[in-house]
């Protein structure tokens, strides 16, 4: 682990350990340096993600792929001169979810996926496989604070919408043509109330049926298409007028 650290030569993500004593002392500070979260954790949580129990009191996880930062994933917008189409994931722990998403998100041409430190997975290798090459071209970005992004975005003159089952606007009647960022809860509770009040509207899509709402993956598909929609709308040449 604390070569690992040292060489920089694989993409950690962040370390979990049960403890900060002296034993793990020069790893905590090691990992500072490289700019690696660190979270202590409780037995539980290392015996659920380590069942055999041979993990000496620290976990490491090793992204699929390196992140990428805001301004790096603002500026693959700017560069190809389209309006920043963002999607922000608030906690989706399934790998399978993500990867779903991944895929989806980057056949819509989305500039950039978003995910948080913690109450999520990370780029795993299941991740990698199940968004079936997508992670490859797409730029994923890992924040401590979701809230915090939101209100950068949004400074930087993006419209924050969240996706909520209980909104009253449909997905279907905002304005996706301009700077953009679509929040999407995980599987469970959805979008935190702290990080749904920070957004500029919510939306909905519309549920005929029983079922109250979508995996997050289809939800991430059907709201982006709709995007997609829009901005070919406003792309496509008018046409020309017929001949008499």
């Amino acid at each position: 682990m604390r070569e690992a650290l040292r060489a920089g030569t694989r993409p950690l993500q962040r370390l979990l350990l049960l403890r900060t004593d002296r034993q793990f002392h020069d790893l905590v500070q090691l990992a500072k340096v490289k700019r690696v979260p660190v979270h202590i954790e409780p037995p539980p949580a290392f015996a659920r993600l380590v069942p055999t129990g041979n993990h000496q009191g620290v976990i490491a996880f090793i992204a699929a792929k390196s992140f990428s930062t805001t301004e790096q994933i603002l500026g693959l917008a700017k560069s190809r001169g389209e309006k920043p189409l963002l999607v922000l994931l608030d906690g989706v722990e399934d790998p399978h979810n993500l990867g779903a998403v991944l895929r989806t998100a980057e056949a819509a041409g989305v500039h950039g996926v978003f995910i948080p430190e913690r109450r999520a997975v990370g780029l795993t290798p299941v991740v990698a496989k199940v968004s079936a090459g997508a992670i490859d071209h797409i730029h994923v970005g890992c924040v401590a604070n979701l809230v915090r992004l939101i209100q950068d975005l949004k400074e930087k003159g993006l419209w924050v919408y969240g996706v909520d089952p209980q909104a009253e606007q449909l997905h279907t009647d905002i304005d996706m043509t301009g700077p953009i960022a679509l929040v999407l809860g995980g599987e469970g509770e959805g979008i935190r109330p702290g990080v749904l009040g920070e957004c500029d509207g919510r939306i909905r899509i519309p549920m005929l049926g029983k079922v109250q709402s979508l995996n997050v993956s289809a939800a991430a598909a059907v709201t982006l298409f709709e995007a997609v929609r829009q901005r070919r709308r406003i792309a496509a040449p008018a046409a020309k007028p017929s001949e008499s």
